[in-house]
């Protein structure tokens, strides 16, 4: 069945539907009928059977000319009068003396009245009866009533209400692929117009009706999905472009400093401030390939981690070792401010590259000051990063963490949007959260929150590799 296409699947199970009810319907109605018939008939034939008891004992001229004047007329209708063994003693001419019952029906007869069926009687046609015992000239007789039954009116009715039905189920069958027809009429046309959408054709969308109904709501949201789809797609086109651009600058950089080293580095300064530039341009691809490297692991949808219990302090010390020469270069004062008995749990290498890459961040942003700090808050342990900068521009600051995102102002100086990102998504490996903020006094404050460890954890410091959603 899955096989067919869904406007055959939805009007086979109309049909169905329909025919079973149509069924049900039909039976109801020729039962119902016939079992009023039948009560109809039985109460007329008692009626008779009440009209002729007085006439049992009459001769048989009296009784035929009672029962043809007390019964309907012609071939449809009789009387008889048996003995208790079932001999005829009285009967109307369409009988031909003909027993109506059975020796042993007729004993049945005398104790106790019944209705029963009969075929044809000599000329008569299928009669449905009513024998009962009546006394009469000092003996226990039957009196039988007879009649034609129902069965040619239910049969017909029968016929009438197959035709009737299949004339119905027809109709509805019919009706039913029509309106599967015009119901699924709008799927198609979305589906053609999806069939018509690629990454080239950006701004299709499928066409949405005018119903109102689910097939609308369906519209409305695989358009809201291509949206989605379409401003992803051109985020990464903006990845891409600018992450291409960033790889060329620093190589280029790093080639025209080894080449001016080898030619013309005459003194010692000169090949030492080559190195030096050489190193900074060397900096910037590690760190670039790095975020390359942990996007690629975040699009799969987890990120390795290797937990074990850190000191705020230490973790901040590395990190400050690890770029205070930028800092002293750029004449920044980089201060720590963390206690020492402060632990989390995480992955060292994760957390120094977050940290490192707010301290870059804030290296480049700042104006005099970059402070480190770790302190304790609401049951987690808050990693912070400030500087004195310009800060975020106030409509960034919702959207800093998103992926390529970049401010457009004065913190919009290098990177291509993955920075914060990346700390976002180490946070978010630590079931933690990042956070960011212009300070009141100006520059940024951005850090990690990170849960503290339970107090067993605390104590063992051993690495643990784990892998964490992100």
């Amino acid at each position: 069945m899955r096989s067919f296409p869904i406007r055959l699947r939805v009007t086979a199970a109309f049909t169905i539907t329909m025919a079973v009810g149509l069924a049900v319907v039909g039976l109801v109605i020729y039962l119902r009928v016939g079992s009023d018939l039948r009560s109809t008939l039985d109460r007329d034939l008692r009626l008779r059977a009440q009209a002729l008891t007085a006439v049992v004992g009459q001769p048989g001229p009296v009784f035929a000319q009672a029962a043809a004047g007390r019964t309907v007329a012609g071939d449809d209708s009789y009387a008889e009068v048996l003995t208790n063994d079932g001999r005829v003693v009285k009967a109307t001419a369409a009988l031909h003396d003909h027993p109506a019952l059975t020796p042993l029906e007729a004993r049945r007869a005398s104790r106790r009245p019944f209705f029963a069926e009969r075929p044809p009687l000599g000329p008569l046609d299928q009669s449905r009866l009513l024998a009962t015992p009546v006394p009469a000239n000092g003996q226990r007789l039957v009196l039988i009533v007879g009649t034609k039954n129902n069965a040619e009116t239910l049969a017909s009715l029968r016929d009438e209400l197959a035709i009737g039905g299949f004339l119905a189920l027809a109709i509805a069958a019919l009706t039913g692929y029509a309106l599967a027809g015009m119901s699924l009429r709008p799927v198609e046309a979305m589906r053609r117009r999806a069939a018509a959408i690629s990454a080239h054709t950006n701004g299709e969308r499928l066409p949405i009706g005018k119903t109102n109904d689910e097939l609308q709501q369906l519209a409305r949201t695989l358009n809201q999905m291509l949206d989605r789809l379409e401003h992803a797609l051109e985020r990464e086109r903006g990845f891409v472009a600018d992450a291409g651009h960033e790889l060329r600058t620093p190589l280029a950089l790093l080639r025209t400093e080894l080449e001016l080293a080898l030619r013309h580095g005459e003194t010692i300064d000169e090949l030492r401030d080559a190195i030096r530039s050489a190193t900074e341009e060397s900096d910037r691809l590690a760190q670039l390939a790095e975020d390359l490297l942990l996007v690629a692991q975040t699009e799969q949808g987890t990120l390795p981690l290797k937990l074990e219990a850190l000191p705020a302090s230490e973790l901040l010390e590395t990190i400050a070792a690890r770029y205070r020469w930028r800092a002293d270069d750029a004449s920044l004062q980089l201060n720590i401010d963390a206690p020492s008995d402060l632990i989390l749990n995480g992955d060292r290498i994760r957390l120094e590259q977050a940290l490192g890459n707010l301290v870059d961040n804030a290296l480049r942003h700042a104006n005099h000051t970059i402070n480190l700090g770790a302190r304790s808050n609401n049951g987690s342990v808050e990693l912070h990063v400030q500087d004195d900068g310009a800060g975020f521009p106030s409509q960034f600051i919702d959207h800093a963490f998103e992926r390529f995102s970049r401010a457009d102002t004065a913190r919009s100086r290098g990177g291509i949007g993955l920075g914060l990102s990346i700390v976002e998504a180490i946070a978010h490996a630590h079931q933690g959260h990042a956070h960011a903020e212009n300070s009141p006094t100006g520059g940024t404050d951005v850090w990690i929150a990170i849960k503290k460890p339970e107090p067993a954890a605390t104590a063992d410091t051993t690495a643990k590799p784990a892998t964490a959603r992100v």
